[in-house]
């Protein structure tokens, strides 16, 4: 690929001061993204309540499915920055992009060490590609940046080892590489990399100093990437399967000839960026898509001819697709499920392109520099560009409407796009405007029942669509008959129609034996209590069965006031006041704002001995949150009377 390079500039700093400078530069063009808001996702990733104790670290390493995926590292991370930052967002992102300037550095540091010319062109390139936006800018993709340093700085010390030969450097090489695993398990390719990077300099390999060291690498990456196959392909943990994986070993050969060209052209030329692309069809008597497999091992052919005059283009190629193997189609990930392709999947393979471009790129500009000195500038033109087209890219990711509609503008039949962009306007309060993001994501993808259930949600919030929100949870059940948010839904319907309420209750003890066959931890389950509880609450004689379901909701999320006062009423309606008024005060130490709770617990206490003061109290409190209410003041003077006698 080259030759040690004596260029000016960051070449010729110390590397210490070339990390800050490479750090400084990722930070100026991750700019619009450090105060972005949480994302797609990244409520899955941030550390939920029940994992912030101590304990929640055991849970993170020793309990399968306690996380969204088991990168037990990754968590351990996010763990760590919760206690340091709790829910602030900025400070994810800021670690994202010191952690990818790092990698940047040691990008750099590497190809130094391997006499590449262009090194710390290619490692500023790395910093500020735009490809590598979703990656970084994306708190949820920290198992990318996370992994990424990792992965690199276990080849750095490796490279060390392969040239000293002192076998601590080697074992702390391997427990770098295994900490890469469990950061995110497509970094399983490195002992591979490093094979192809030993060949490219030797020209050949030896079975004992090179491959029979490498053979716990192999053996640790088999193993972990089969058993995160195994956890994606798994039913209540990812759950990477049914119809949207569905391909003959025909598309999947196809989708694996195609996504290299896609990922190339991206690394390329880093245009129309989104964070999902449009799904290919894969079709098998298309002939027209046989032209990308085909070209690709033309190609492959081409630079194996080539490599008996240079072996840097062909190692480049391998280690490209072979760093892309993952993502290639021959396992299901659930990204397949709205693209094939996404830009975080080839964070480490860009590596494949950029080292050759920077190696060629430089190497050219020596040669017309030497008459035209000005050509030295260009390399730095090529940062500032991609320095600019990072910068205007990370601005998509500033919030979670910013990016669906940035997405949308690029790819309008997305029904991904259109169902998130629904379920944001939904939580401002825009159901109409929701109701038509879901309706066209139906409209795209008729067959996916929880684009009928968001729907379905809109239309509840809508005057007078009730009748339209039922047909579509209805819609959604016979897609999906086991699915509980639908039974739950259709329930919450029924309960606001006259006469349905023991169909509602039908619905919610549905809901709760379909989320009970789920893997442990659904938060829905206390939701489908609480709601059998509201509608036994409205049966005479059935106030028991409301108390039991207030309670089991509770035992789900003990936290909530609402469950806390629903069960006081149930309570106070069975003549159990001192019940009653506990769970009051546990509701109102809760959330002391909800003028009603004060209004409940004063009327509860007002039949206590001895407790008319403590009901005045809370009857005060009540009137002070909502000034002037009728019935308020009616029992504030009754309470004064009672106490004047």
């Amino acid at each position: 690929m080259g030759s040690p390079e004596a260029a000016a500039g960051p070449a010729r700093l110390p590397d210490m001061a070339l990390w800050a400078l490479m750090v400084a530069a990722t930070l100026l063009a991750y700019l619009p993204a450090l105060h972005g808001a949480a994302l797609w996702d990244d409520n899955m990733h941030i550390t939920r309540a029940d994992l912030r104790p101590l304990t929640g670290l055991w849970r993170i390493w020793f309990e399968l499915g306690a996380t969204q995926q088991y990168y037990p590292l990754l968590h351990s991370a996010f763990w760590v920055e919760h206690r340091l930052w709790g829910d602030s967002v900025a400070g994810y992102h800021a670690l994202n992009v010191v952690l990818h300037g790092t990698s940047a550095f040691l990008v750099a540091i590497i190809l130094r060490r391997l006499s590449v010319a262009g090194w710390w062109l290619a490692g500023f390139i790395f910093a500020l590609h735009p490809v590598c936006v979703e990656a970084v800018a994306w708190i949820s993709e920290q198992k990318s940046t996370l992994s990424g340093v990792f992965y690199l700085a276990a080849a750095l010390v490796y490279l060390d080892f392969d040239r000293t030969r002192r076998w601590p450097r080697y074992w702390l090489a391997f427990g770098l590489f295994a900490l890469a695993l469990m950061s995110k398990t497509v970094t399983a390719t490195l002992a591979a990399a490093l094979l192809l990077v030993l060949w490219w300099q030797r020209g050949s390999l030896s079975i004992r100093r090179d491959a029979l060291p490498m053979v716990p690498w192999l053996a640790a990456g088999t193993a972990a990437g089969l058993f995160t196959a195994w956890v994606e392909r798994t039913p209540g943990l990812i759950g990477a399967q049914g119809p949207q994986y569905a391909m003959t070993v025909g598309q999947r050969l196809l989708l694996a000839g195609r996504a290299p060209w896609f990922y190339a052209g991206k690394a390329l030329l880093p245009v129309n960026l989104m964070f999902t692309y449009p799904r290919w069809k894969l079709d098998t008597s298309d002939a027209v898509q046989y032209c990308f497999p085909a070209l690709l091992l033309v190609v492959a052919g081409g630079l194996i001819w080539w490599a008996r005059r240079n072996r840097g283009p062909l190692a480049a190629f391998l280690f490209f697709v072979g760093t892309l193997f993952p993502a290639l189609g021959f396992l299901n990930v659930y990204p397949f499920r709205y693209s094939y392709v996404a830009d975080h999947f080839q964070y480490i393979a860009l590596l494949g392109v950029i080292v050759p471009a920077a190696a060629g790129l430089t190497i050219a500009i020596r040669k017309m520099a030497q008459g035209h000195p000005a050509f030295r500038a260009v390399p730095f033109m090529v940062m500032a560009l991609l320095g600019v087209g990072t910068s205007l890219q990370s601005a998509n990711y500033r919030d979670y409407e910013t990016l669906f509609r940035a997405t949308l503008e690029r790819n309008p039949d997305s029904a991904f796009a259109h169902s998130n962009l629904g379920v944001i306007l939904m939580s401002s309060g825009r159901e109409s405007e929701a109701a038509t993001q879901f309706a066209e994501a139906v409209r795209l993808s008729p067959d996916d029942p929880d684009y009928h259930v968001n729907l379905g949600l809109a239309l509840a919030q809508v005057p007078n669509r009730i009748p339209d929100a039922i047909r579509e949870y209805q819609a959604a059940l016979r897609l999906a008959p086991h699915l509980a948010a639908a039974h739950l839904n259709l329930g919450l319907a029924y309960t606001s129609m006259p006469g349905r309420l023991h169909d509602a209750i039908e619905e919610y003890q549905q809901a709760i034996a379909e989320y009970r066959t789920k893997a442990q931890g659904e938060p829905d389950l206390w939701e489908a209590h609480f709601n059998l509880g509201l509608a036994y609450g409205q049966i005479p004689g059935k106030e028991s069965d409301a108390v039991g379901e207030y309670r089991k909701a509770l035992a789900l999320k003990p936290d909530s006031a609402l469950a806390h006062f629903h069960l006081g009423n149930a309570l106070h309606k069975l003549n159990r006041i001192e019940e009653a008024i506990a769970e009051y005060q546990v509701s109102a130490g809760i959330d002391p704002e909800v003028p009603e709770v004060h209004y409940e617990l004063a009327y509860a206490l007002a039949q206590v001995p001895g407790k008319v003061p403590d009901a005045i109290l809370e009857c005060r409190k009540m009137l002070a949150l909502k000034p002037g209410d009728g019935p308020g003041q009616q029992l504030l003077s009754a309470l004064l009377a009672m106490r004047d006698r």
